[in-house]
This record gives C-alpha cells, structure tokens and sequence, in this order.
C-alpha cells in the first residue's frame, strides 16, 4: 500500500466516528510543528497560505495553490486537506478540472466553497452549487485517488445567514457526493446540532476561530471534524506584528522577550 492511499484511507477512517481536531497550519514549518504534537490529520488554509506570501485571501491562483499543496502533503506524514476555495473556477467543468490536479498532489482531502465573491449576491445559485459538488465528486471518482470530498457553504461568512437555506444546501451536496459537510461562522449549538441531524450519518466540519466551544461539547453535538482556518496564521501574525510595533513606536523590545528559544525551534525541526 502506498503512502498515499494510506493516508487518504485513514482520513476516511478518522470521518467513521468519534470527533477530531484538524488544525491549519500556513507553510511547511508550521505543518511539521503541529505534526509533532500529535494532531492525527491537518488542513491548509487558504489566508494563511496567502498572507504568508504577502496577498489577500482568495487571490492565490490555482498553479500556486497547487504549489502549495504539493509541498504540504510532503511535509508531513499525516493526511492533508485542502481549502481548495471554490474550487478556482465557477463551471462545473472548471471546477472538475481542477480538482483533478489537486488530487494528484497527494492531499488526502479537500473542500469546494459556494460563495461567489460579490457581496450582492454571494452564493451561487442552488442548482449550479449542486453541479459543482457533482463535478468535483466525479472528478475524485476518475482520479482513483479516494480523495475526500468537503462541500461548504459559506453564507455565516458571506453576509447571508440563513440556517435553513444553509442546511438546505448542505443536504443537497450531501446527495451530489460530498463526503463531509461544513458550514463556517455556525456559533450556536443548536443551529451546530440541527446540522449534524440534517445530514447524518454524514460528518460535519465546525470551525472554531474563538474560544466558543471545547472539543468535548463539540464531539457532544455530534460534530466529527474541527478545523480552526486562519486562526493560528492569525495569532502568529499578531504576535510577530505586536513585537514589531513596539520597537517601532516605543523603541523597545519587550515582547521579544516571551518568544521561544531558538534552541527550542531548532530542536522541534532536528
């Protein structure tokens, strides 16, 4: 058996039951630090990768995301999932195409987003949402590579938050062929409740950027995955930018101070 089919099969495996923690690491050090700390299975995040490279969010282009993932999944032994955001193309067809080449990375999942982009109307239309999800399952199919599929809906986080067209849309990528389901920004623990129950027994993803939930109430509302997108990118950038303010402005260096040994770092990469 391969590395890779290894791999993809324990992620599936890890999607059977019980509830799991998949933090998202931005670049290649940040993957092999949350590998040694024992985290079963890890995920990219798009605006960590991109402000990692000095962009936005959602303006990495797909040979770079490609590039990305690439080096990701041979970073770590561990499976790997994809932001993929919407897949970097609106067509079905675009999409499957796309997905092809990121199977062939050796990432053991990803996901496709529904949101357009354009703040009057952002999501795409239901049916072409669906067709998207139908693309990308089948795209994984003729790859042979077992990739898991994650359809997302992003109206929590794209200023369209309607729990019931959400849960709508899930159920229905659900039936097009999404493995996993996930919907980010879901805060409360009853609309988190009502999604498990919507598309069980399929898993659902919940994202946690605050100190909202534990991982046990999480696993007791029946959530399988966790994910914390760009969080950690966002407390390492706080970090380093809080630091560096200071000895711009006050001309100190107080904050350097709480920083990690070096011989510690140096250490974790041995």
């Amino acid at each position: 058996m391969s590395a890779l089919i290894s791999r993809v099969r324990r992620f599936h495996e890890l999607h059977a039951s019980g509830c799991f923690v998949m933090p998202n690491p931005w670049d290649v050090g940040s993957a092999r630090a949350l590998a040694s700390l024992g985290f079963q299975a890890l995920a990219t995040t798009s605006a960590g990768f991109a402000w990692s490279t000095g962009r936005r969010d959602q303006s990495v282009s797909v040979d770079d995301a490609l590039a990305h993932l690439t080096a990701m999944s041979a970073a770590v032994e561990l499976p790997f999932n994809a932001d993929f955001e919407g897949g970097f193309a609106i067509e079905p067809d675009g999409v499957a195409a796309n997905v092809a080449r990121a199977a062939a990375t050796g990432i053991a999942g990803l996901s496709i987003e529904d949101s357009t982009g354009d703040p009057h109307n952002p999501l795409f239309e239901m049916s072409l949402s669906v067709d998207r999800i139908r693309a990308a399952r089948h795209a994984i199919d003729v790859s042979g590579t077992g990739v898991l599929l994650t359809g997302r809906s992003e109206g929590f986080i794209a200023g369209h938050p309607d729990l019931a067209e959400t849960i709508d849309r899930l159920v229905a990528y659900a039936d097009a062929g999404a493995d996993c389901l996930y919907a980010p920004g879901i805060k409360a623990g009853d609309d988190i409740a009502a999604i498990v129950k919507a598309v069980a027994p399929k898993p659902v993803n919940v994202l946690v950027s605050a100190p909202v939930f534990t991982v046990a109430q999480l696993a007791d509302l029946g959530v399988r995955r966790i994910s914390v997108g760009g969080a950690l990118a966002r407390t390492a950038w706080t970090g380093f930018l809080e630091a560096a303010q200071e000895i711009a402005t006050a001309g100190t260096f107080a904050n350097l101070g709480t920083a990690r040994p070096g011989a510690d770092l140096n250490e974790l990469f041995r």
